[in-house]
């Protein structure tokens, strides 16, 4: 029996709901009272159920189609702005115990080259991810208790946080790795870290379990609890995702929505962000032995509705995306990214050779980070490394209580311009920095208070000078 409510997996990701919202979108796709009743519903700002939220993504008359993305992208300006925030992943080690059918690291495969960074490698991972640029990482690591335990983890934060390279610091480390205990939770928390970060694959029982027959990740109600543990643990921001390609995606959307509401019911809070990865080739992996791929139509109508039904969730995309793709979805409802990514082990360093390849997929927008920025500015975007609200406590409930009354617009808009001009003097090339320079002077007219109007202005002159992390 459904119920948002309950701590089993199976009770809040409940297989007859998920089938009979399905069906009911089906038969109501042509519904187009209902779907105005829908949008009507969305234009509020308060998000949307599981079942009505499939009734948009089935819908298939143009015209309704045409008012859900213009709706998305409405909704993305009204909470979001302009701003994209920037961060790169960084990964640790590929050894894994697990048996993942669509992962290269799954524990069969005899010739990826495995890898697992010393600390003295992490500080020369992210000195070189500083010198790009960045503020703030997404570690990630395969699920290995021998290899990979979570002191390892742990002791690796530490590292990451202590690097000081020229102006360079890395703000804010996110962590994405395998379902874990409620103390060791704890021990991420105190370690600082922001967002908890773990996707579910699928959400459909029978495919998890064919999909990842051997390993600790076997388990499905464990690895569908994590966030509840995380939870519990402390950590209040934490990141869902599904792999779309594995099950049929009417199927994910709809368990990933009704995650997200669990997590609402339960805590009173839902996802800090929702990441929307497609299955690609890595290595011994091909996704076309998967048959449930989606297009890149279907994709940016699933980025669509999803930012319809959690408008104050952030959304994230990856380089797994083209550059055409990603330009497309950051209209409706993308507000993080991924630039100058590397998703080998020890891969900003230095390139891998052929026979020593790490990666756990391949890169499809393979530009540099400037070259990200600049694209973004040239878009009318304000790329972001702000990592502000983390390292003021504005997480959790606070951060969502902020984002739906519209204030979070009063710290995020000042804080993304003042980290986009360190990023300009710092890092970045003389033509990103002209159009970077000439960005900030125009939007700081849309500051709407002239007392935080005047502070920027002061403190983004502090910033020519030589000072650096201001923050409202």
């Amino acid at each position: 029996m459904y119920n948002p409510k309950s701590l089993k997996a199976e009770e809040f990701i409940d297989h007859s709901e998920i089938l009979e919202t399905l069906d009911y979108a089906q038969k109501n796709k042509h519904n187009a009272e209902l779907i105005d009743e829908i949008l009507e519903k969305a234009r509020k700002r308060k998000g949307l159920s599981h079942r009505e939220a499939a009734v948009l993504l089935d819908c298939d008359i143009e015209e309704k189609n045409q008012e859900i993305y213009k709706l998305a992208e409405q909704i993305k300006k009204d909470f979001y702005g302009n701003r994209i925030v920037l961060f790169a992943p960084l990964y640790l080690s590929n050894y894994c115990v697990n048996g993942c059918v669509y992962c290269p690291y799954h524990q069969k495969n005899k010739h990826i080259a495995r890898k697992k960074l010393t600390q003295e490698e992490i500080r020369r991972e992210v000195i070189a991810l500083q010198d790009m640029g960045h503020k703030r990482l997404a570690i990630e690591s395969g699920e290995d208790p021998v290899n990979n335990p979570i002191e390892y983890i742990l002791e690796s934060i530490k590292t990451i946080y202590s690097i000081k390279h020229k102006n360079g610091a890395i703000r804010r480390v996110n962590v994405n790795i395998a379902a874990t205990t409620v103390e060791n939770y704890r021990k991420l928390k105190e370690a600082g870290i922001g967002t908890y970060i773990l996707f579910q694959e699928t959400y459909h029982k029978e495919s998890y379990e064919k999909l990842h027959p051997t390993g600790p990740k076997h388990n499905y109600a464990y690895h569908t609890e994590a966030m509840d543990r995380a939870m519990e643990g402390g950590i209040d921001d934490v990141g869902l995702g599904v792999l779309f390609g594995l099950e049929m995606y009417r199927y994910e959307f709809a368990g990933l929505l009704m995650h997200a509401e669990h997590l609402e019911a339960v805590h009173g809070v839902g996802p800090h962000t929702i990441s929307v990865p497609r299955i690609r080739h890595a290595d011994d992996i091909d996704p076309s032995a998967f048959d449930n791929g989606i297009d890149d139509d279907t994709f940016a109508k699933i980025v669509a509705c999803i930012r319809i039904s959690v408008p104050y969730t952030g959304m994230i995309v990856s380089t797994r995306e083209s550059q055409a793709c990603r330009e497309r979805v950051l209209h409706l409802g993308i507000s993080q990214i991924s630039g100058g990514s590397r998703t080998s082990v020890g891969g900003y360093v230095e390139p891998e050779q052929d026979d020593e390849r790490s990666e756990q997929f391949d890169v499809i927008d393979s530009r540099t980070l400037d070259e990200v920025v600049n694209w973004l500015m040239r878009m009318g975007y304000i790329p972001s490394f702000c990592t502000a609200c983390y390292r003021e406590g504005r997480t959790g409930d606070r951060f969502m209580s902020l984002c739906k009354s519209g204030q979070i617009q009063n710290c995020c808009h000042p804080n993304a311009l003042m980290t986009l001009k360190e990023y300009l003097m710092d890092y970045a090339s003389e033509d990103t920095k002209k159009v970077g320079l000439e960005l900030i002077n125009k939007e700081i007219d849309n500051v709407l208070s002239d007392k935080v109007k005047s502070i920027l202005r002061a403190n983004l002159l502090n910033i020519e000078k030589g000072e650096r992390d201001f923050r409202f």
